[in-house]
């Protein structure tokens, strides 16, 4: 296009006297990068309007974590309109947590804050409960929304009772956490970071949860009985059959123990127990221990 533009422009210059050459030249050329200007404008706006439409048509399930895009769009169960406040047992639980901080540095309180309200309200922020911490702590709601959208421990649409966060690091990857989530999202009949239809269940991932040795492993976020009996535990050395287990146990309202579900295991300690370092160690012989 351009070598067109300069071939035609150069056509008419064999015709101009010297004089206006030049003039003619830097105005074609003006104007040439002018309708450029205009034509790359167009393109990105046309495409910024379809890119925001698919956005607004994509499902709030998409949108369910703090990893996802970083905006919020309002829905009759999520705007800032709808009144919001801790309850009467978690206003005194605020009180403690503001204790620990210097009253003039109130938003340093802001994650457990946020972690309350979440577990208040089943498992995920609404705009109102990030409003309500913000005047808590004394800040502008926008502070308390970068807060909130940057850690994945905060969920912003709503999640199952009991969410389960599958943990996709490379030593679980290795191990078969692939597999597991899997396993979990066709027995539940979702996709990852939807809730199932009885609003039991919610699958997700989560990024290390350190216990590599006990690989691969899940974590389960209870909020069935609200803040009062939220938990927040670990289960390791995770099978596809295993996984599926623990759903079903939850279902029926079964506590099961945290920690590794392989049974030939004590913690993180190996298979069948130690084969190494049987008797404790003998101290050292430069120095007296009992000294100390």
């Amino acid at each position: 296009m351009l070598t067109i533009y300069i071939h035609n422009a150069c056509n008419v210059l064999d015709f101009l006297p010297k004089s206006r050459r030049l003039i003619f030249f830097t105005r074609s050329v003006f104007g040439w990068f002018c309708s450029v200007l205009k034509m790359l404008a167009r393109l990105a706006s046309r495409r910024f309007l379809e890119i925001r439409q698919a956005f607004r048509q994509s499902s709030q399930a998409s949108r369910s974590l703090s990893t996802a895009l970083n905006y919020h769009l309002d829905t009759p169960d999520n705007n800032p309109d709808l009144p919001w406040e801790f309850s009467e047992a978690n206003k005194q639980k605020v009180k403690e947590i503001l204790s620990h901080y210097p009253s003039n540095y109130k938003q340093s309180a802001v994650i457990p804050l946020l972690d309350l309200a979440q577990q208040q309200h089943g498992g995920w922020l609404p705009v109102s409960a990030m409003n309500a911490v913000a005047k808590v702590i004394e800040v502008a709601p926008i502070r308390v929304y970068e807060v909130a959208t940057f850690y994945s421990m905060f969920n912003r649409s709503k999640v199952g009772k009991y969410h389960l966060l599958v943990c996709g690091t490379t030593p679980c990857m290795i191990r078969g956490s692939r597999e597991i989530e899997e396993a979990l999202l066709n027995h539940l009949g979702v996709k990852r970071n939807e809730v199932t239809s009885d609003g039991l269940f919610s699958v997700g991932e989560m990024e290390c949860m350190g216990c590599c040795v006990n690989a691969p492993m899940i974590t389960v976020a209870d909020y069935s009985n609200g803040s009062e009996g939220y938990t927040y535990n670990y289960y390791e050395d995770i099978t596809p059959k295993r996984v599926i287990e623990i759903v079903e146990m939850l279902r029926r309202g079964e506590k099961l123990p945290p920690g590794t579900q392989n049974p030939k295991r004590i913690k993180s300690g190996p298979e069948g127990g130690n084969t190494t370092l049987l008797t404790d160690p003998k101290p050292p012989p430069c120095r007296d221990l009992d000294a100390c």
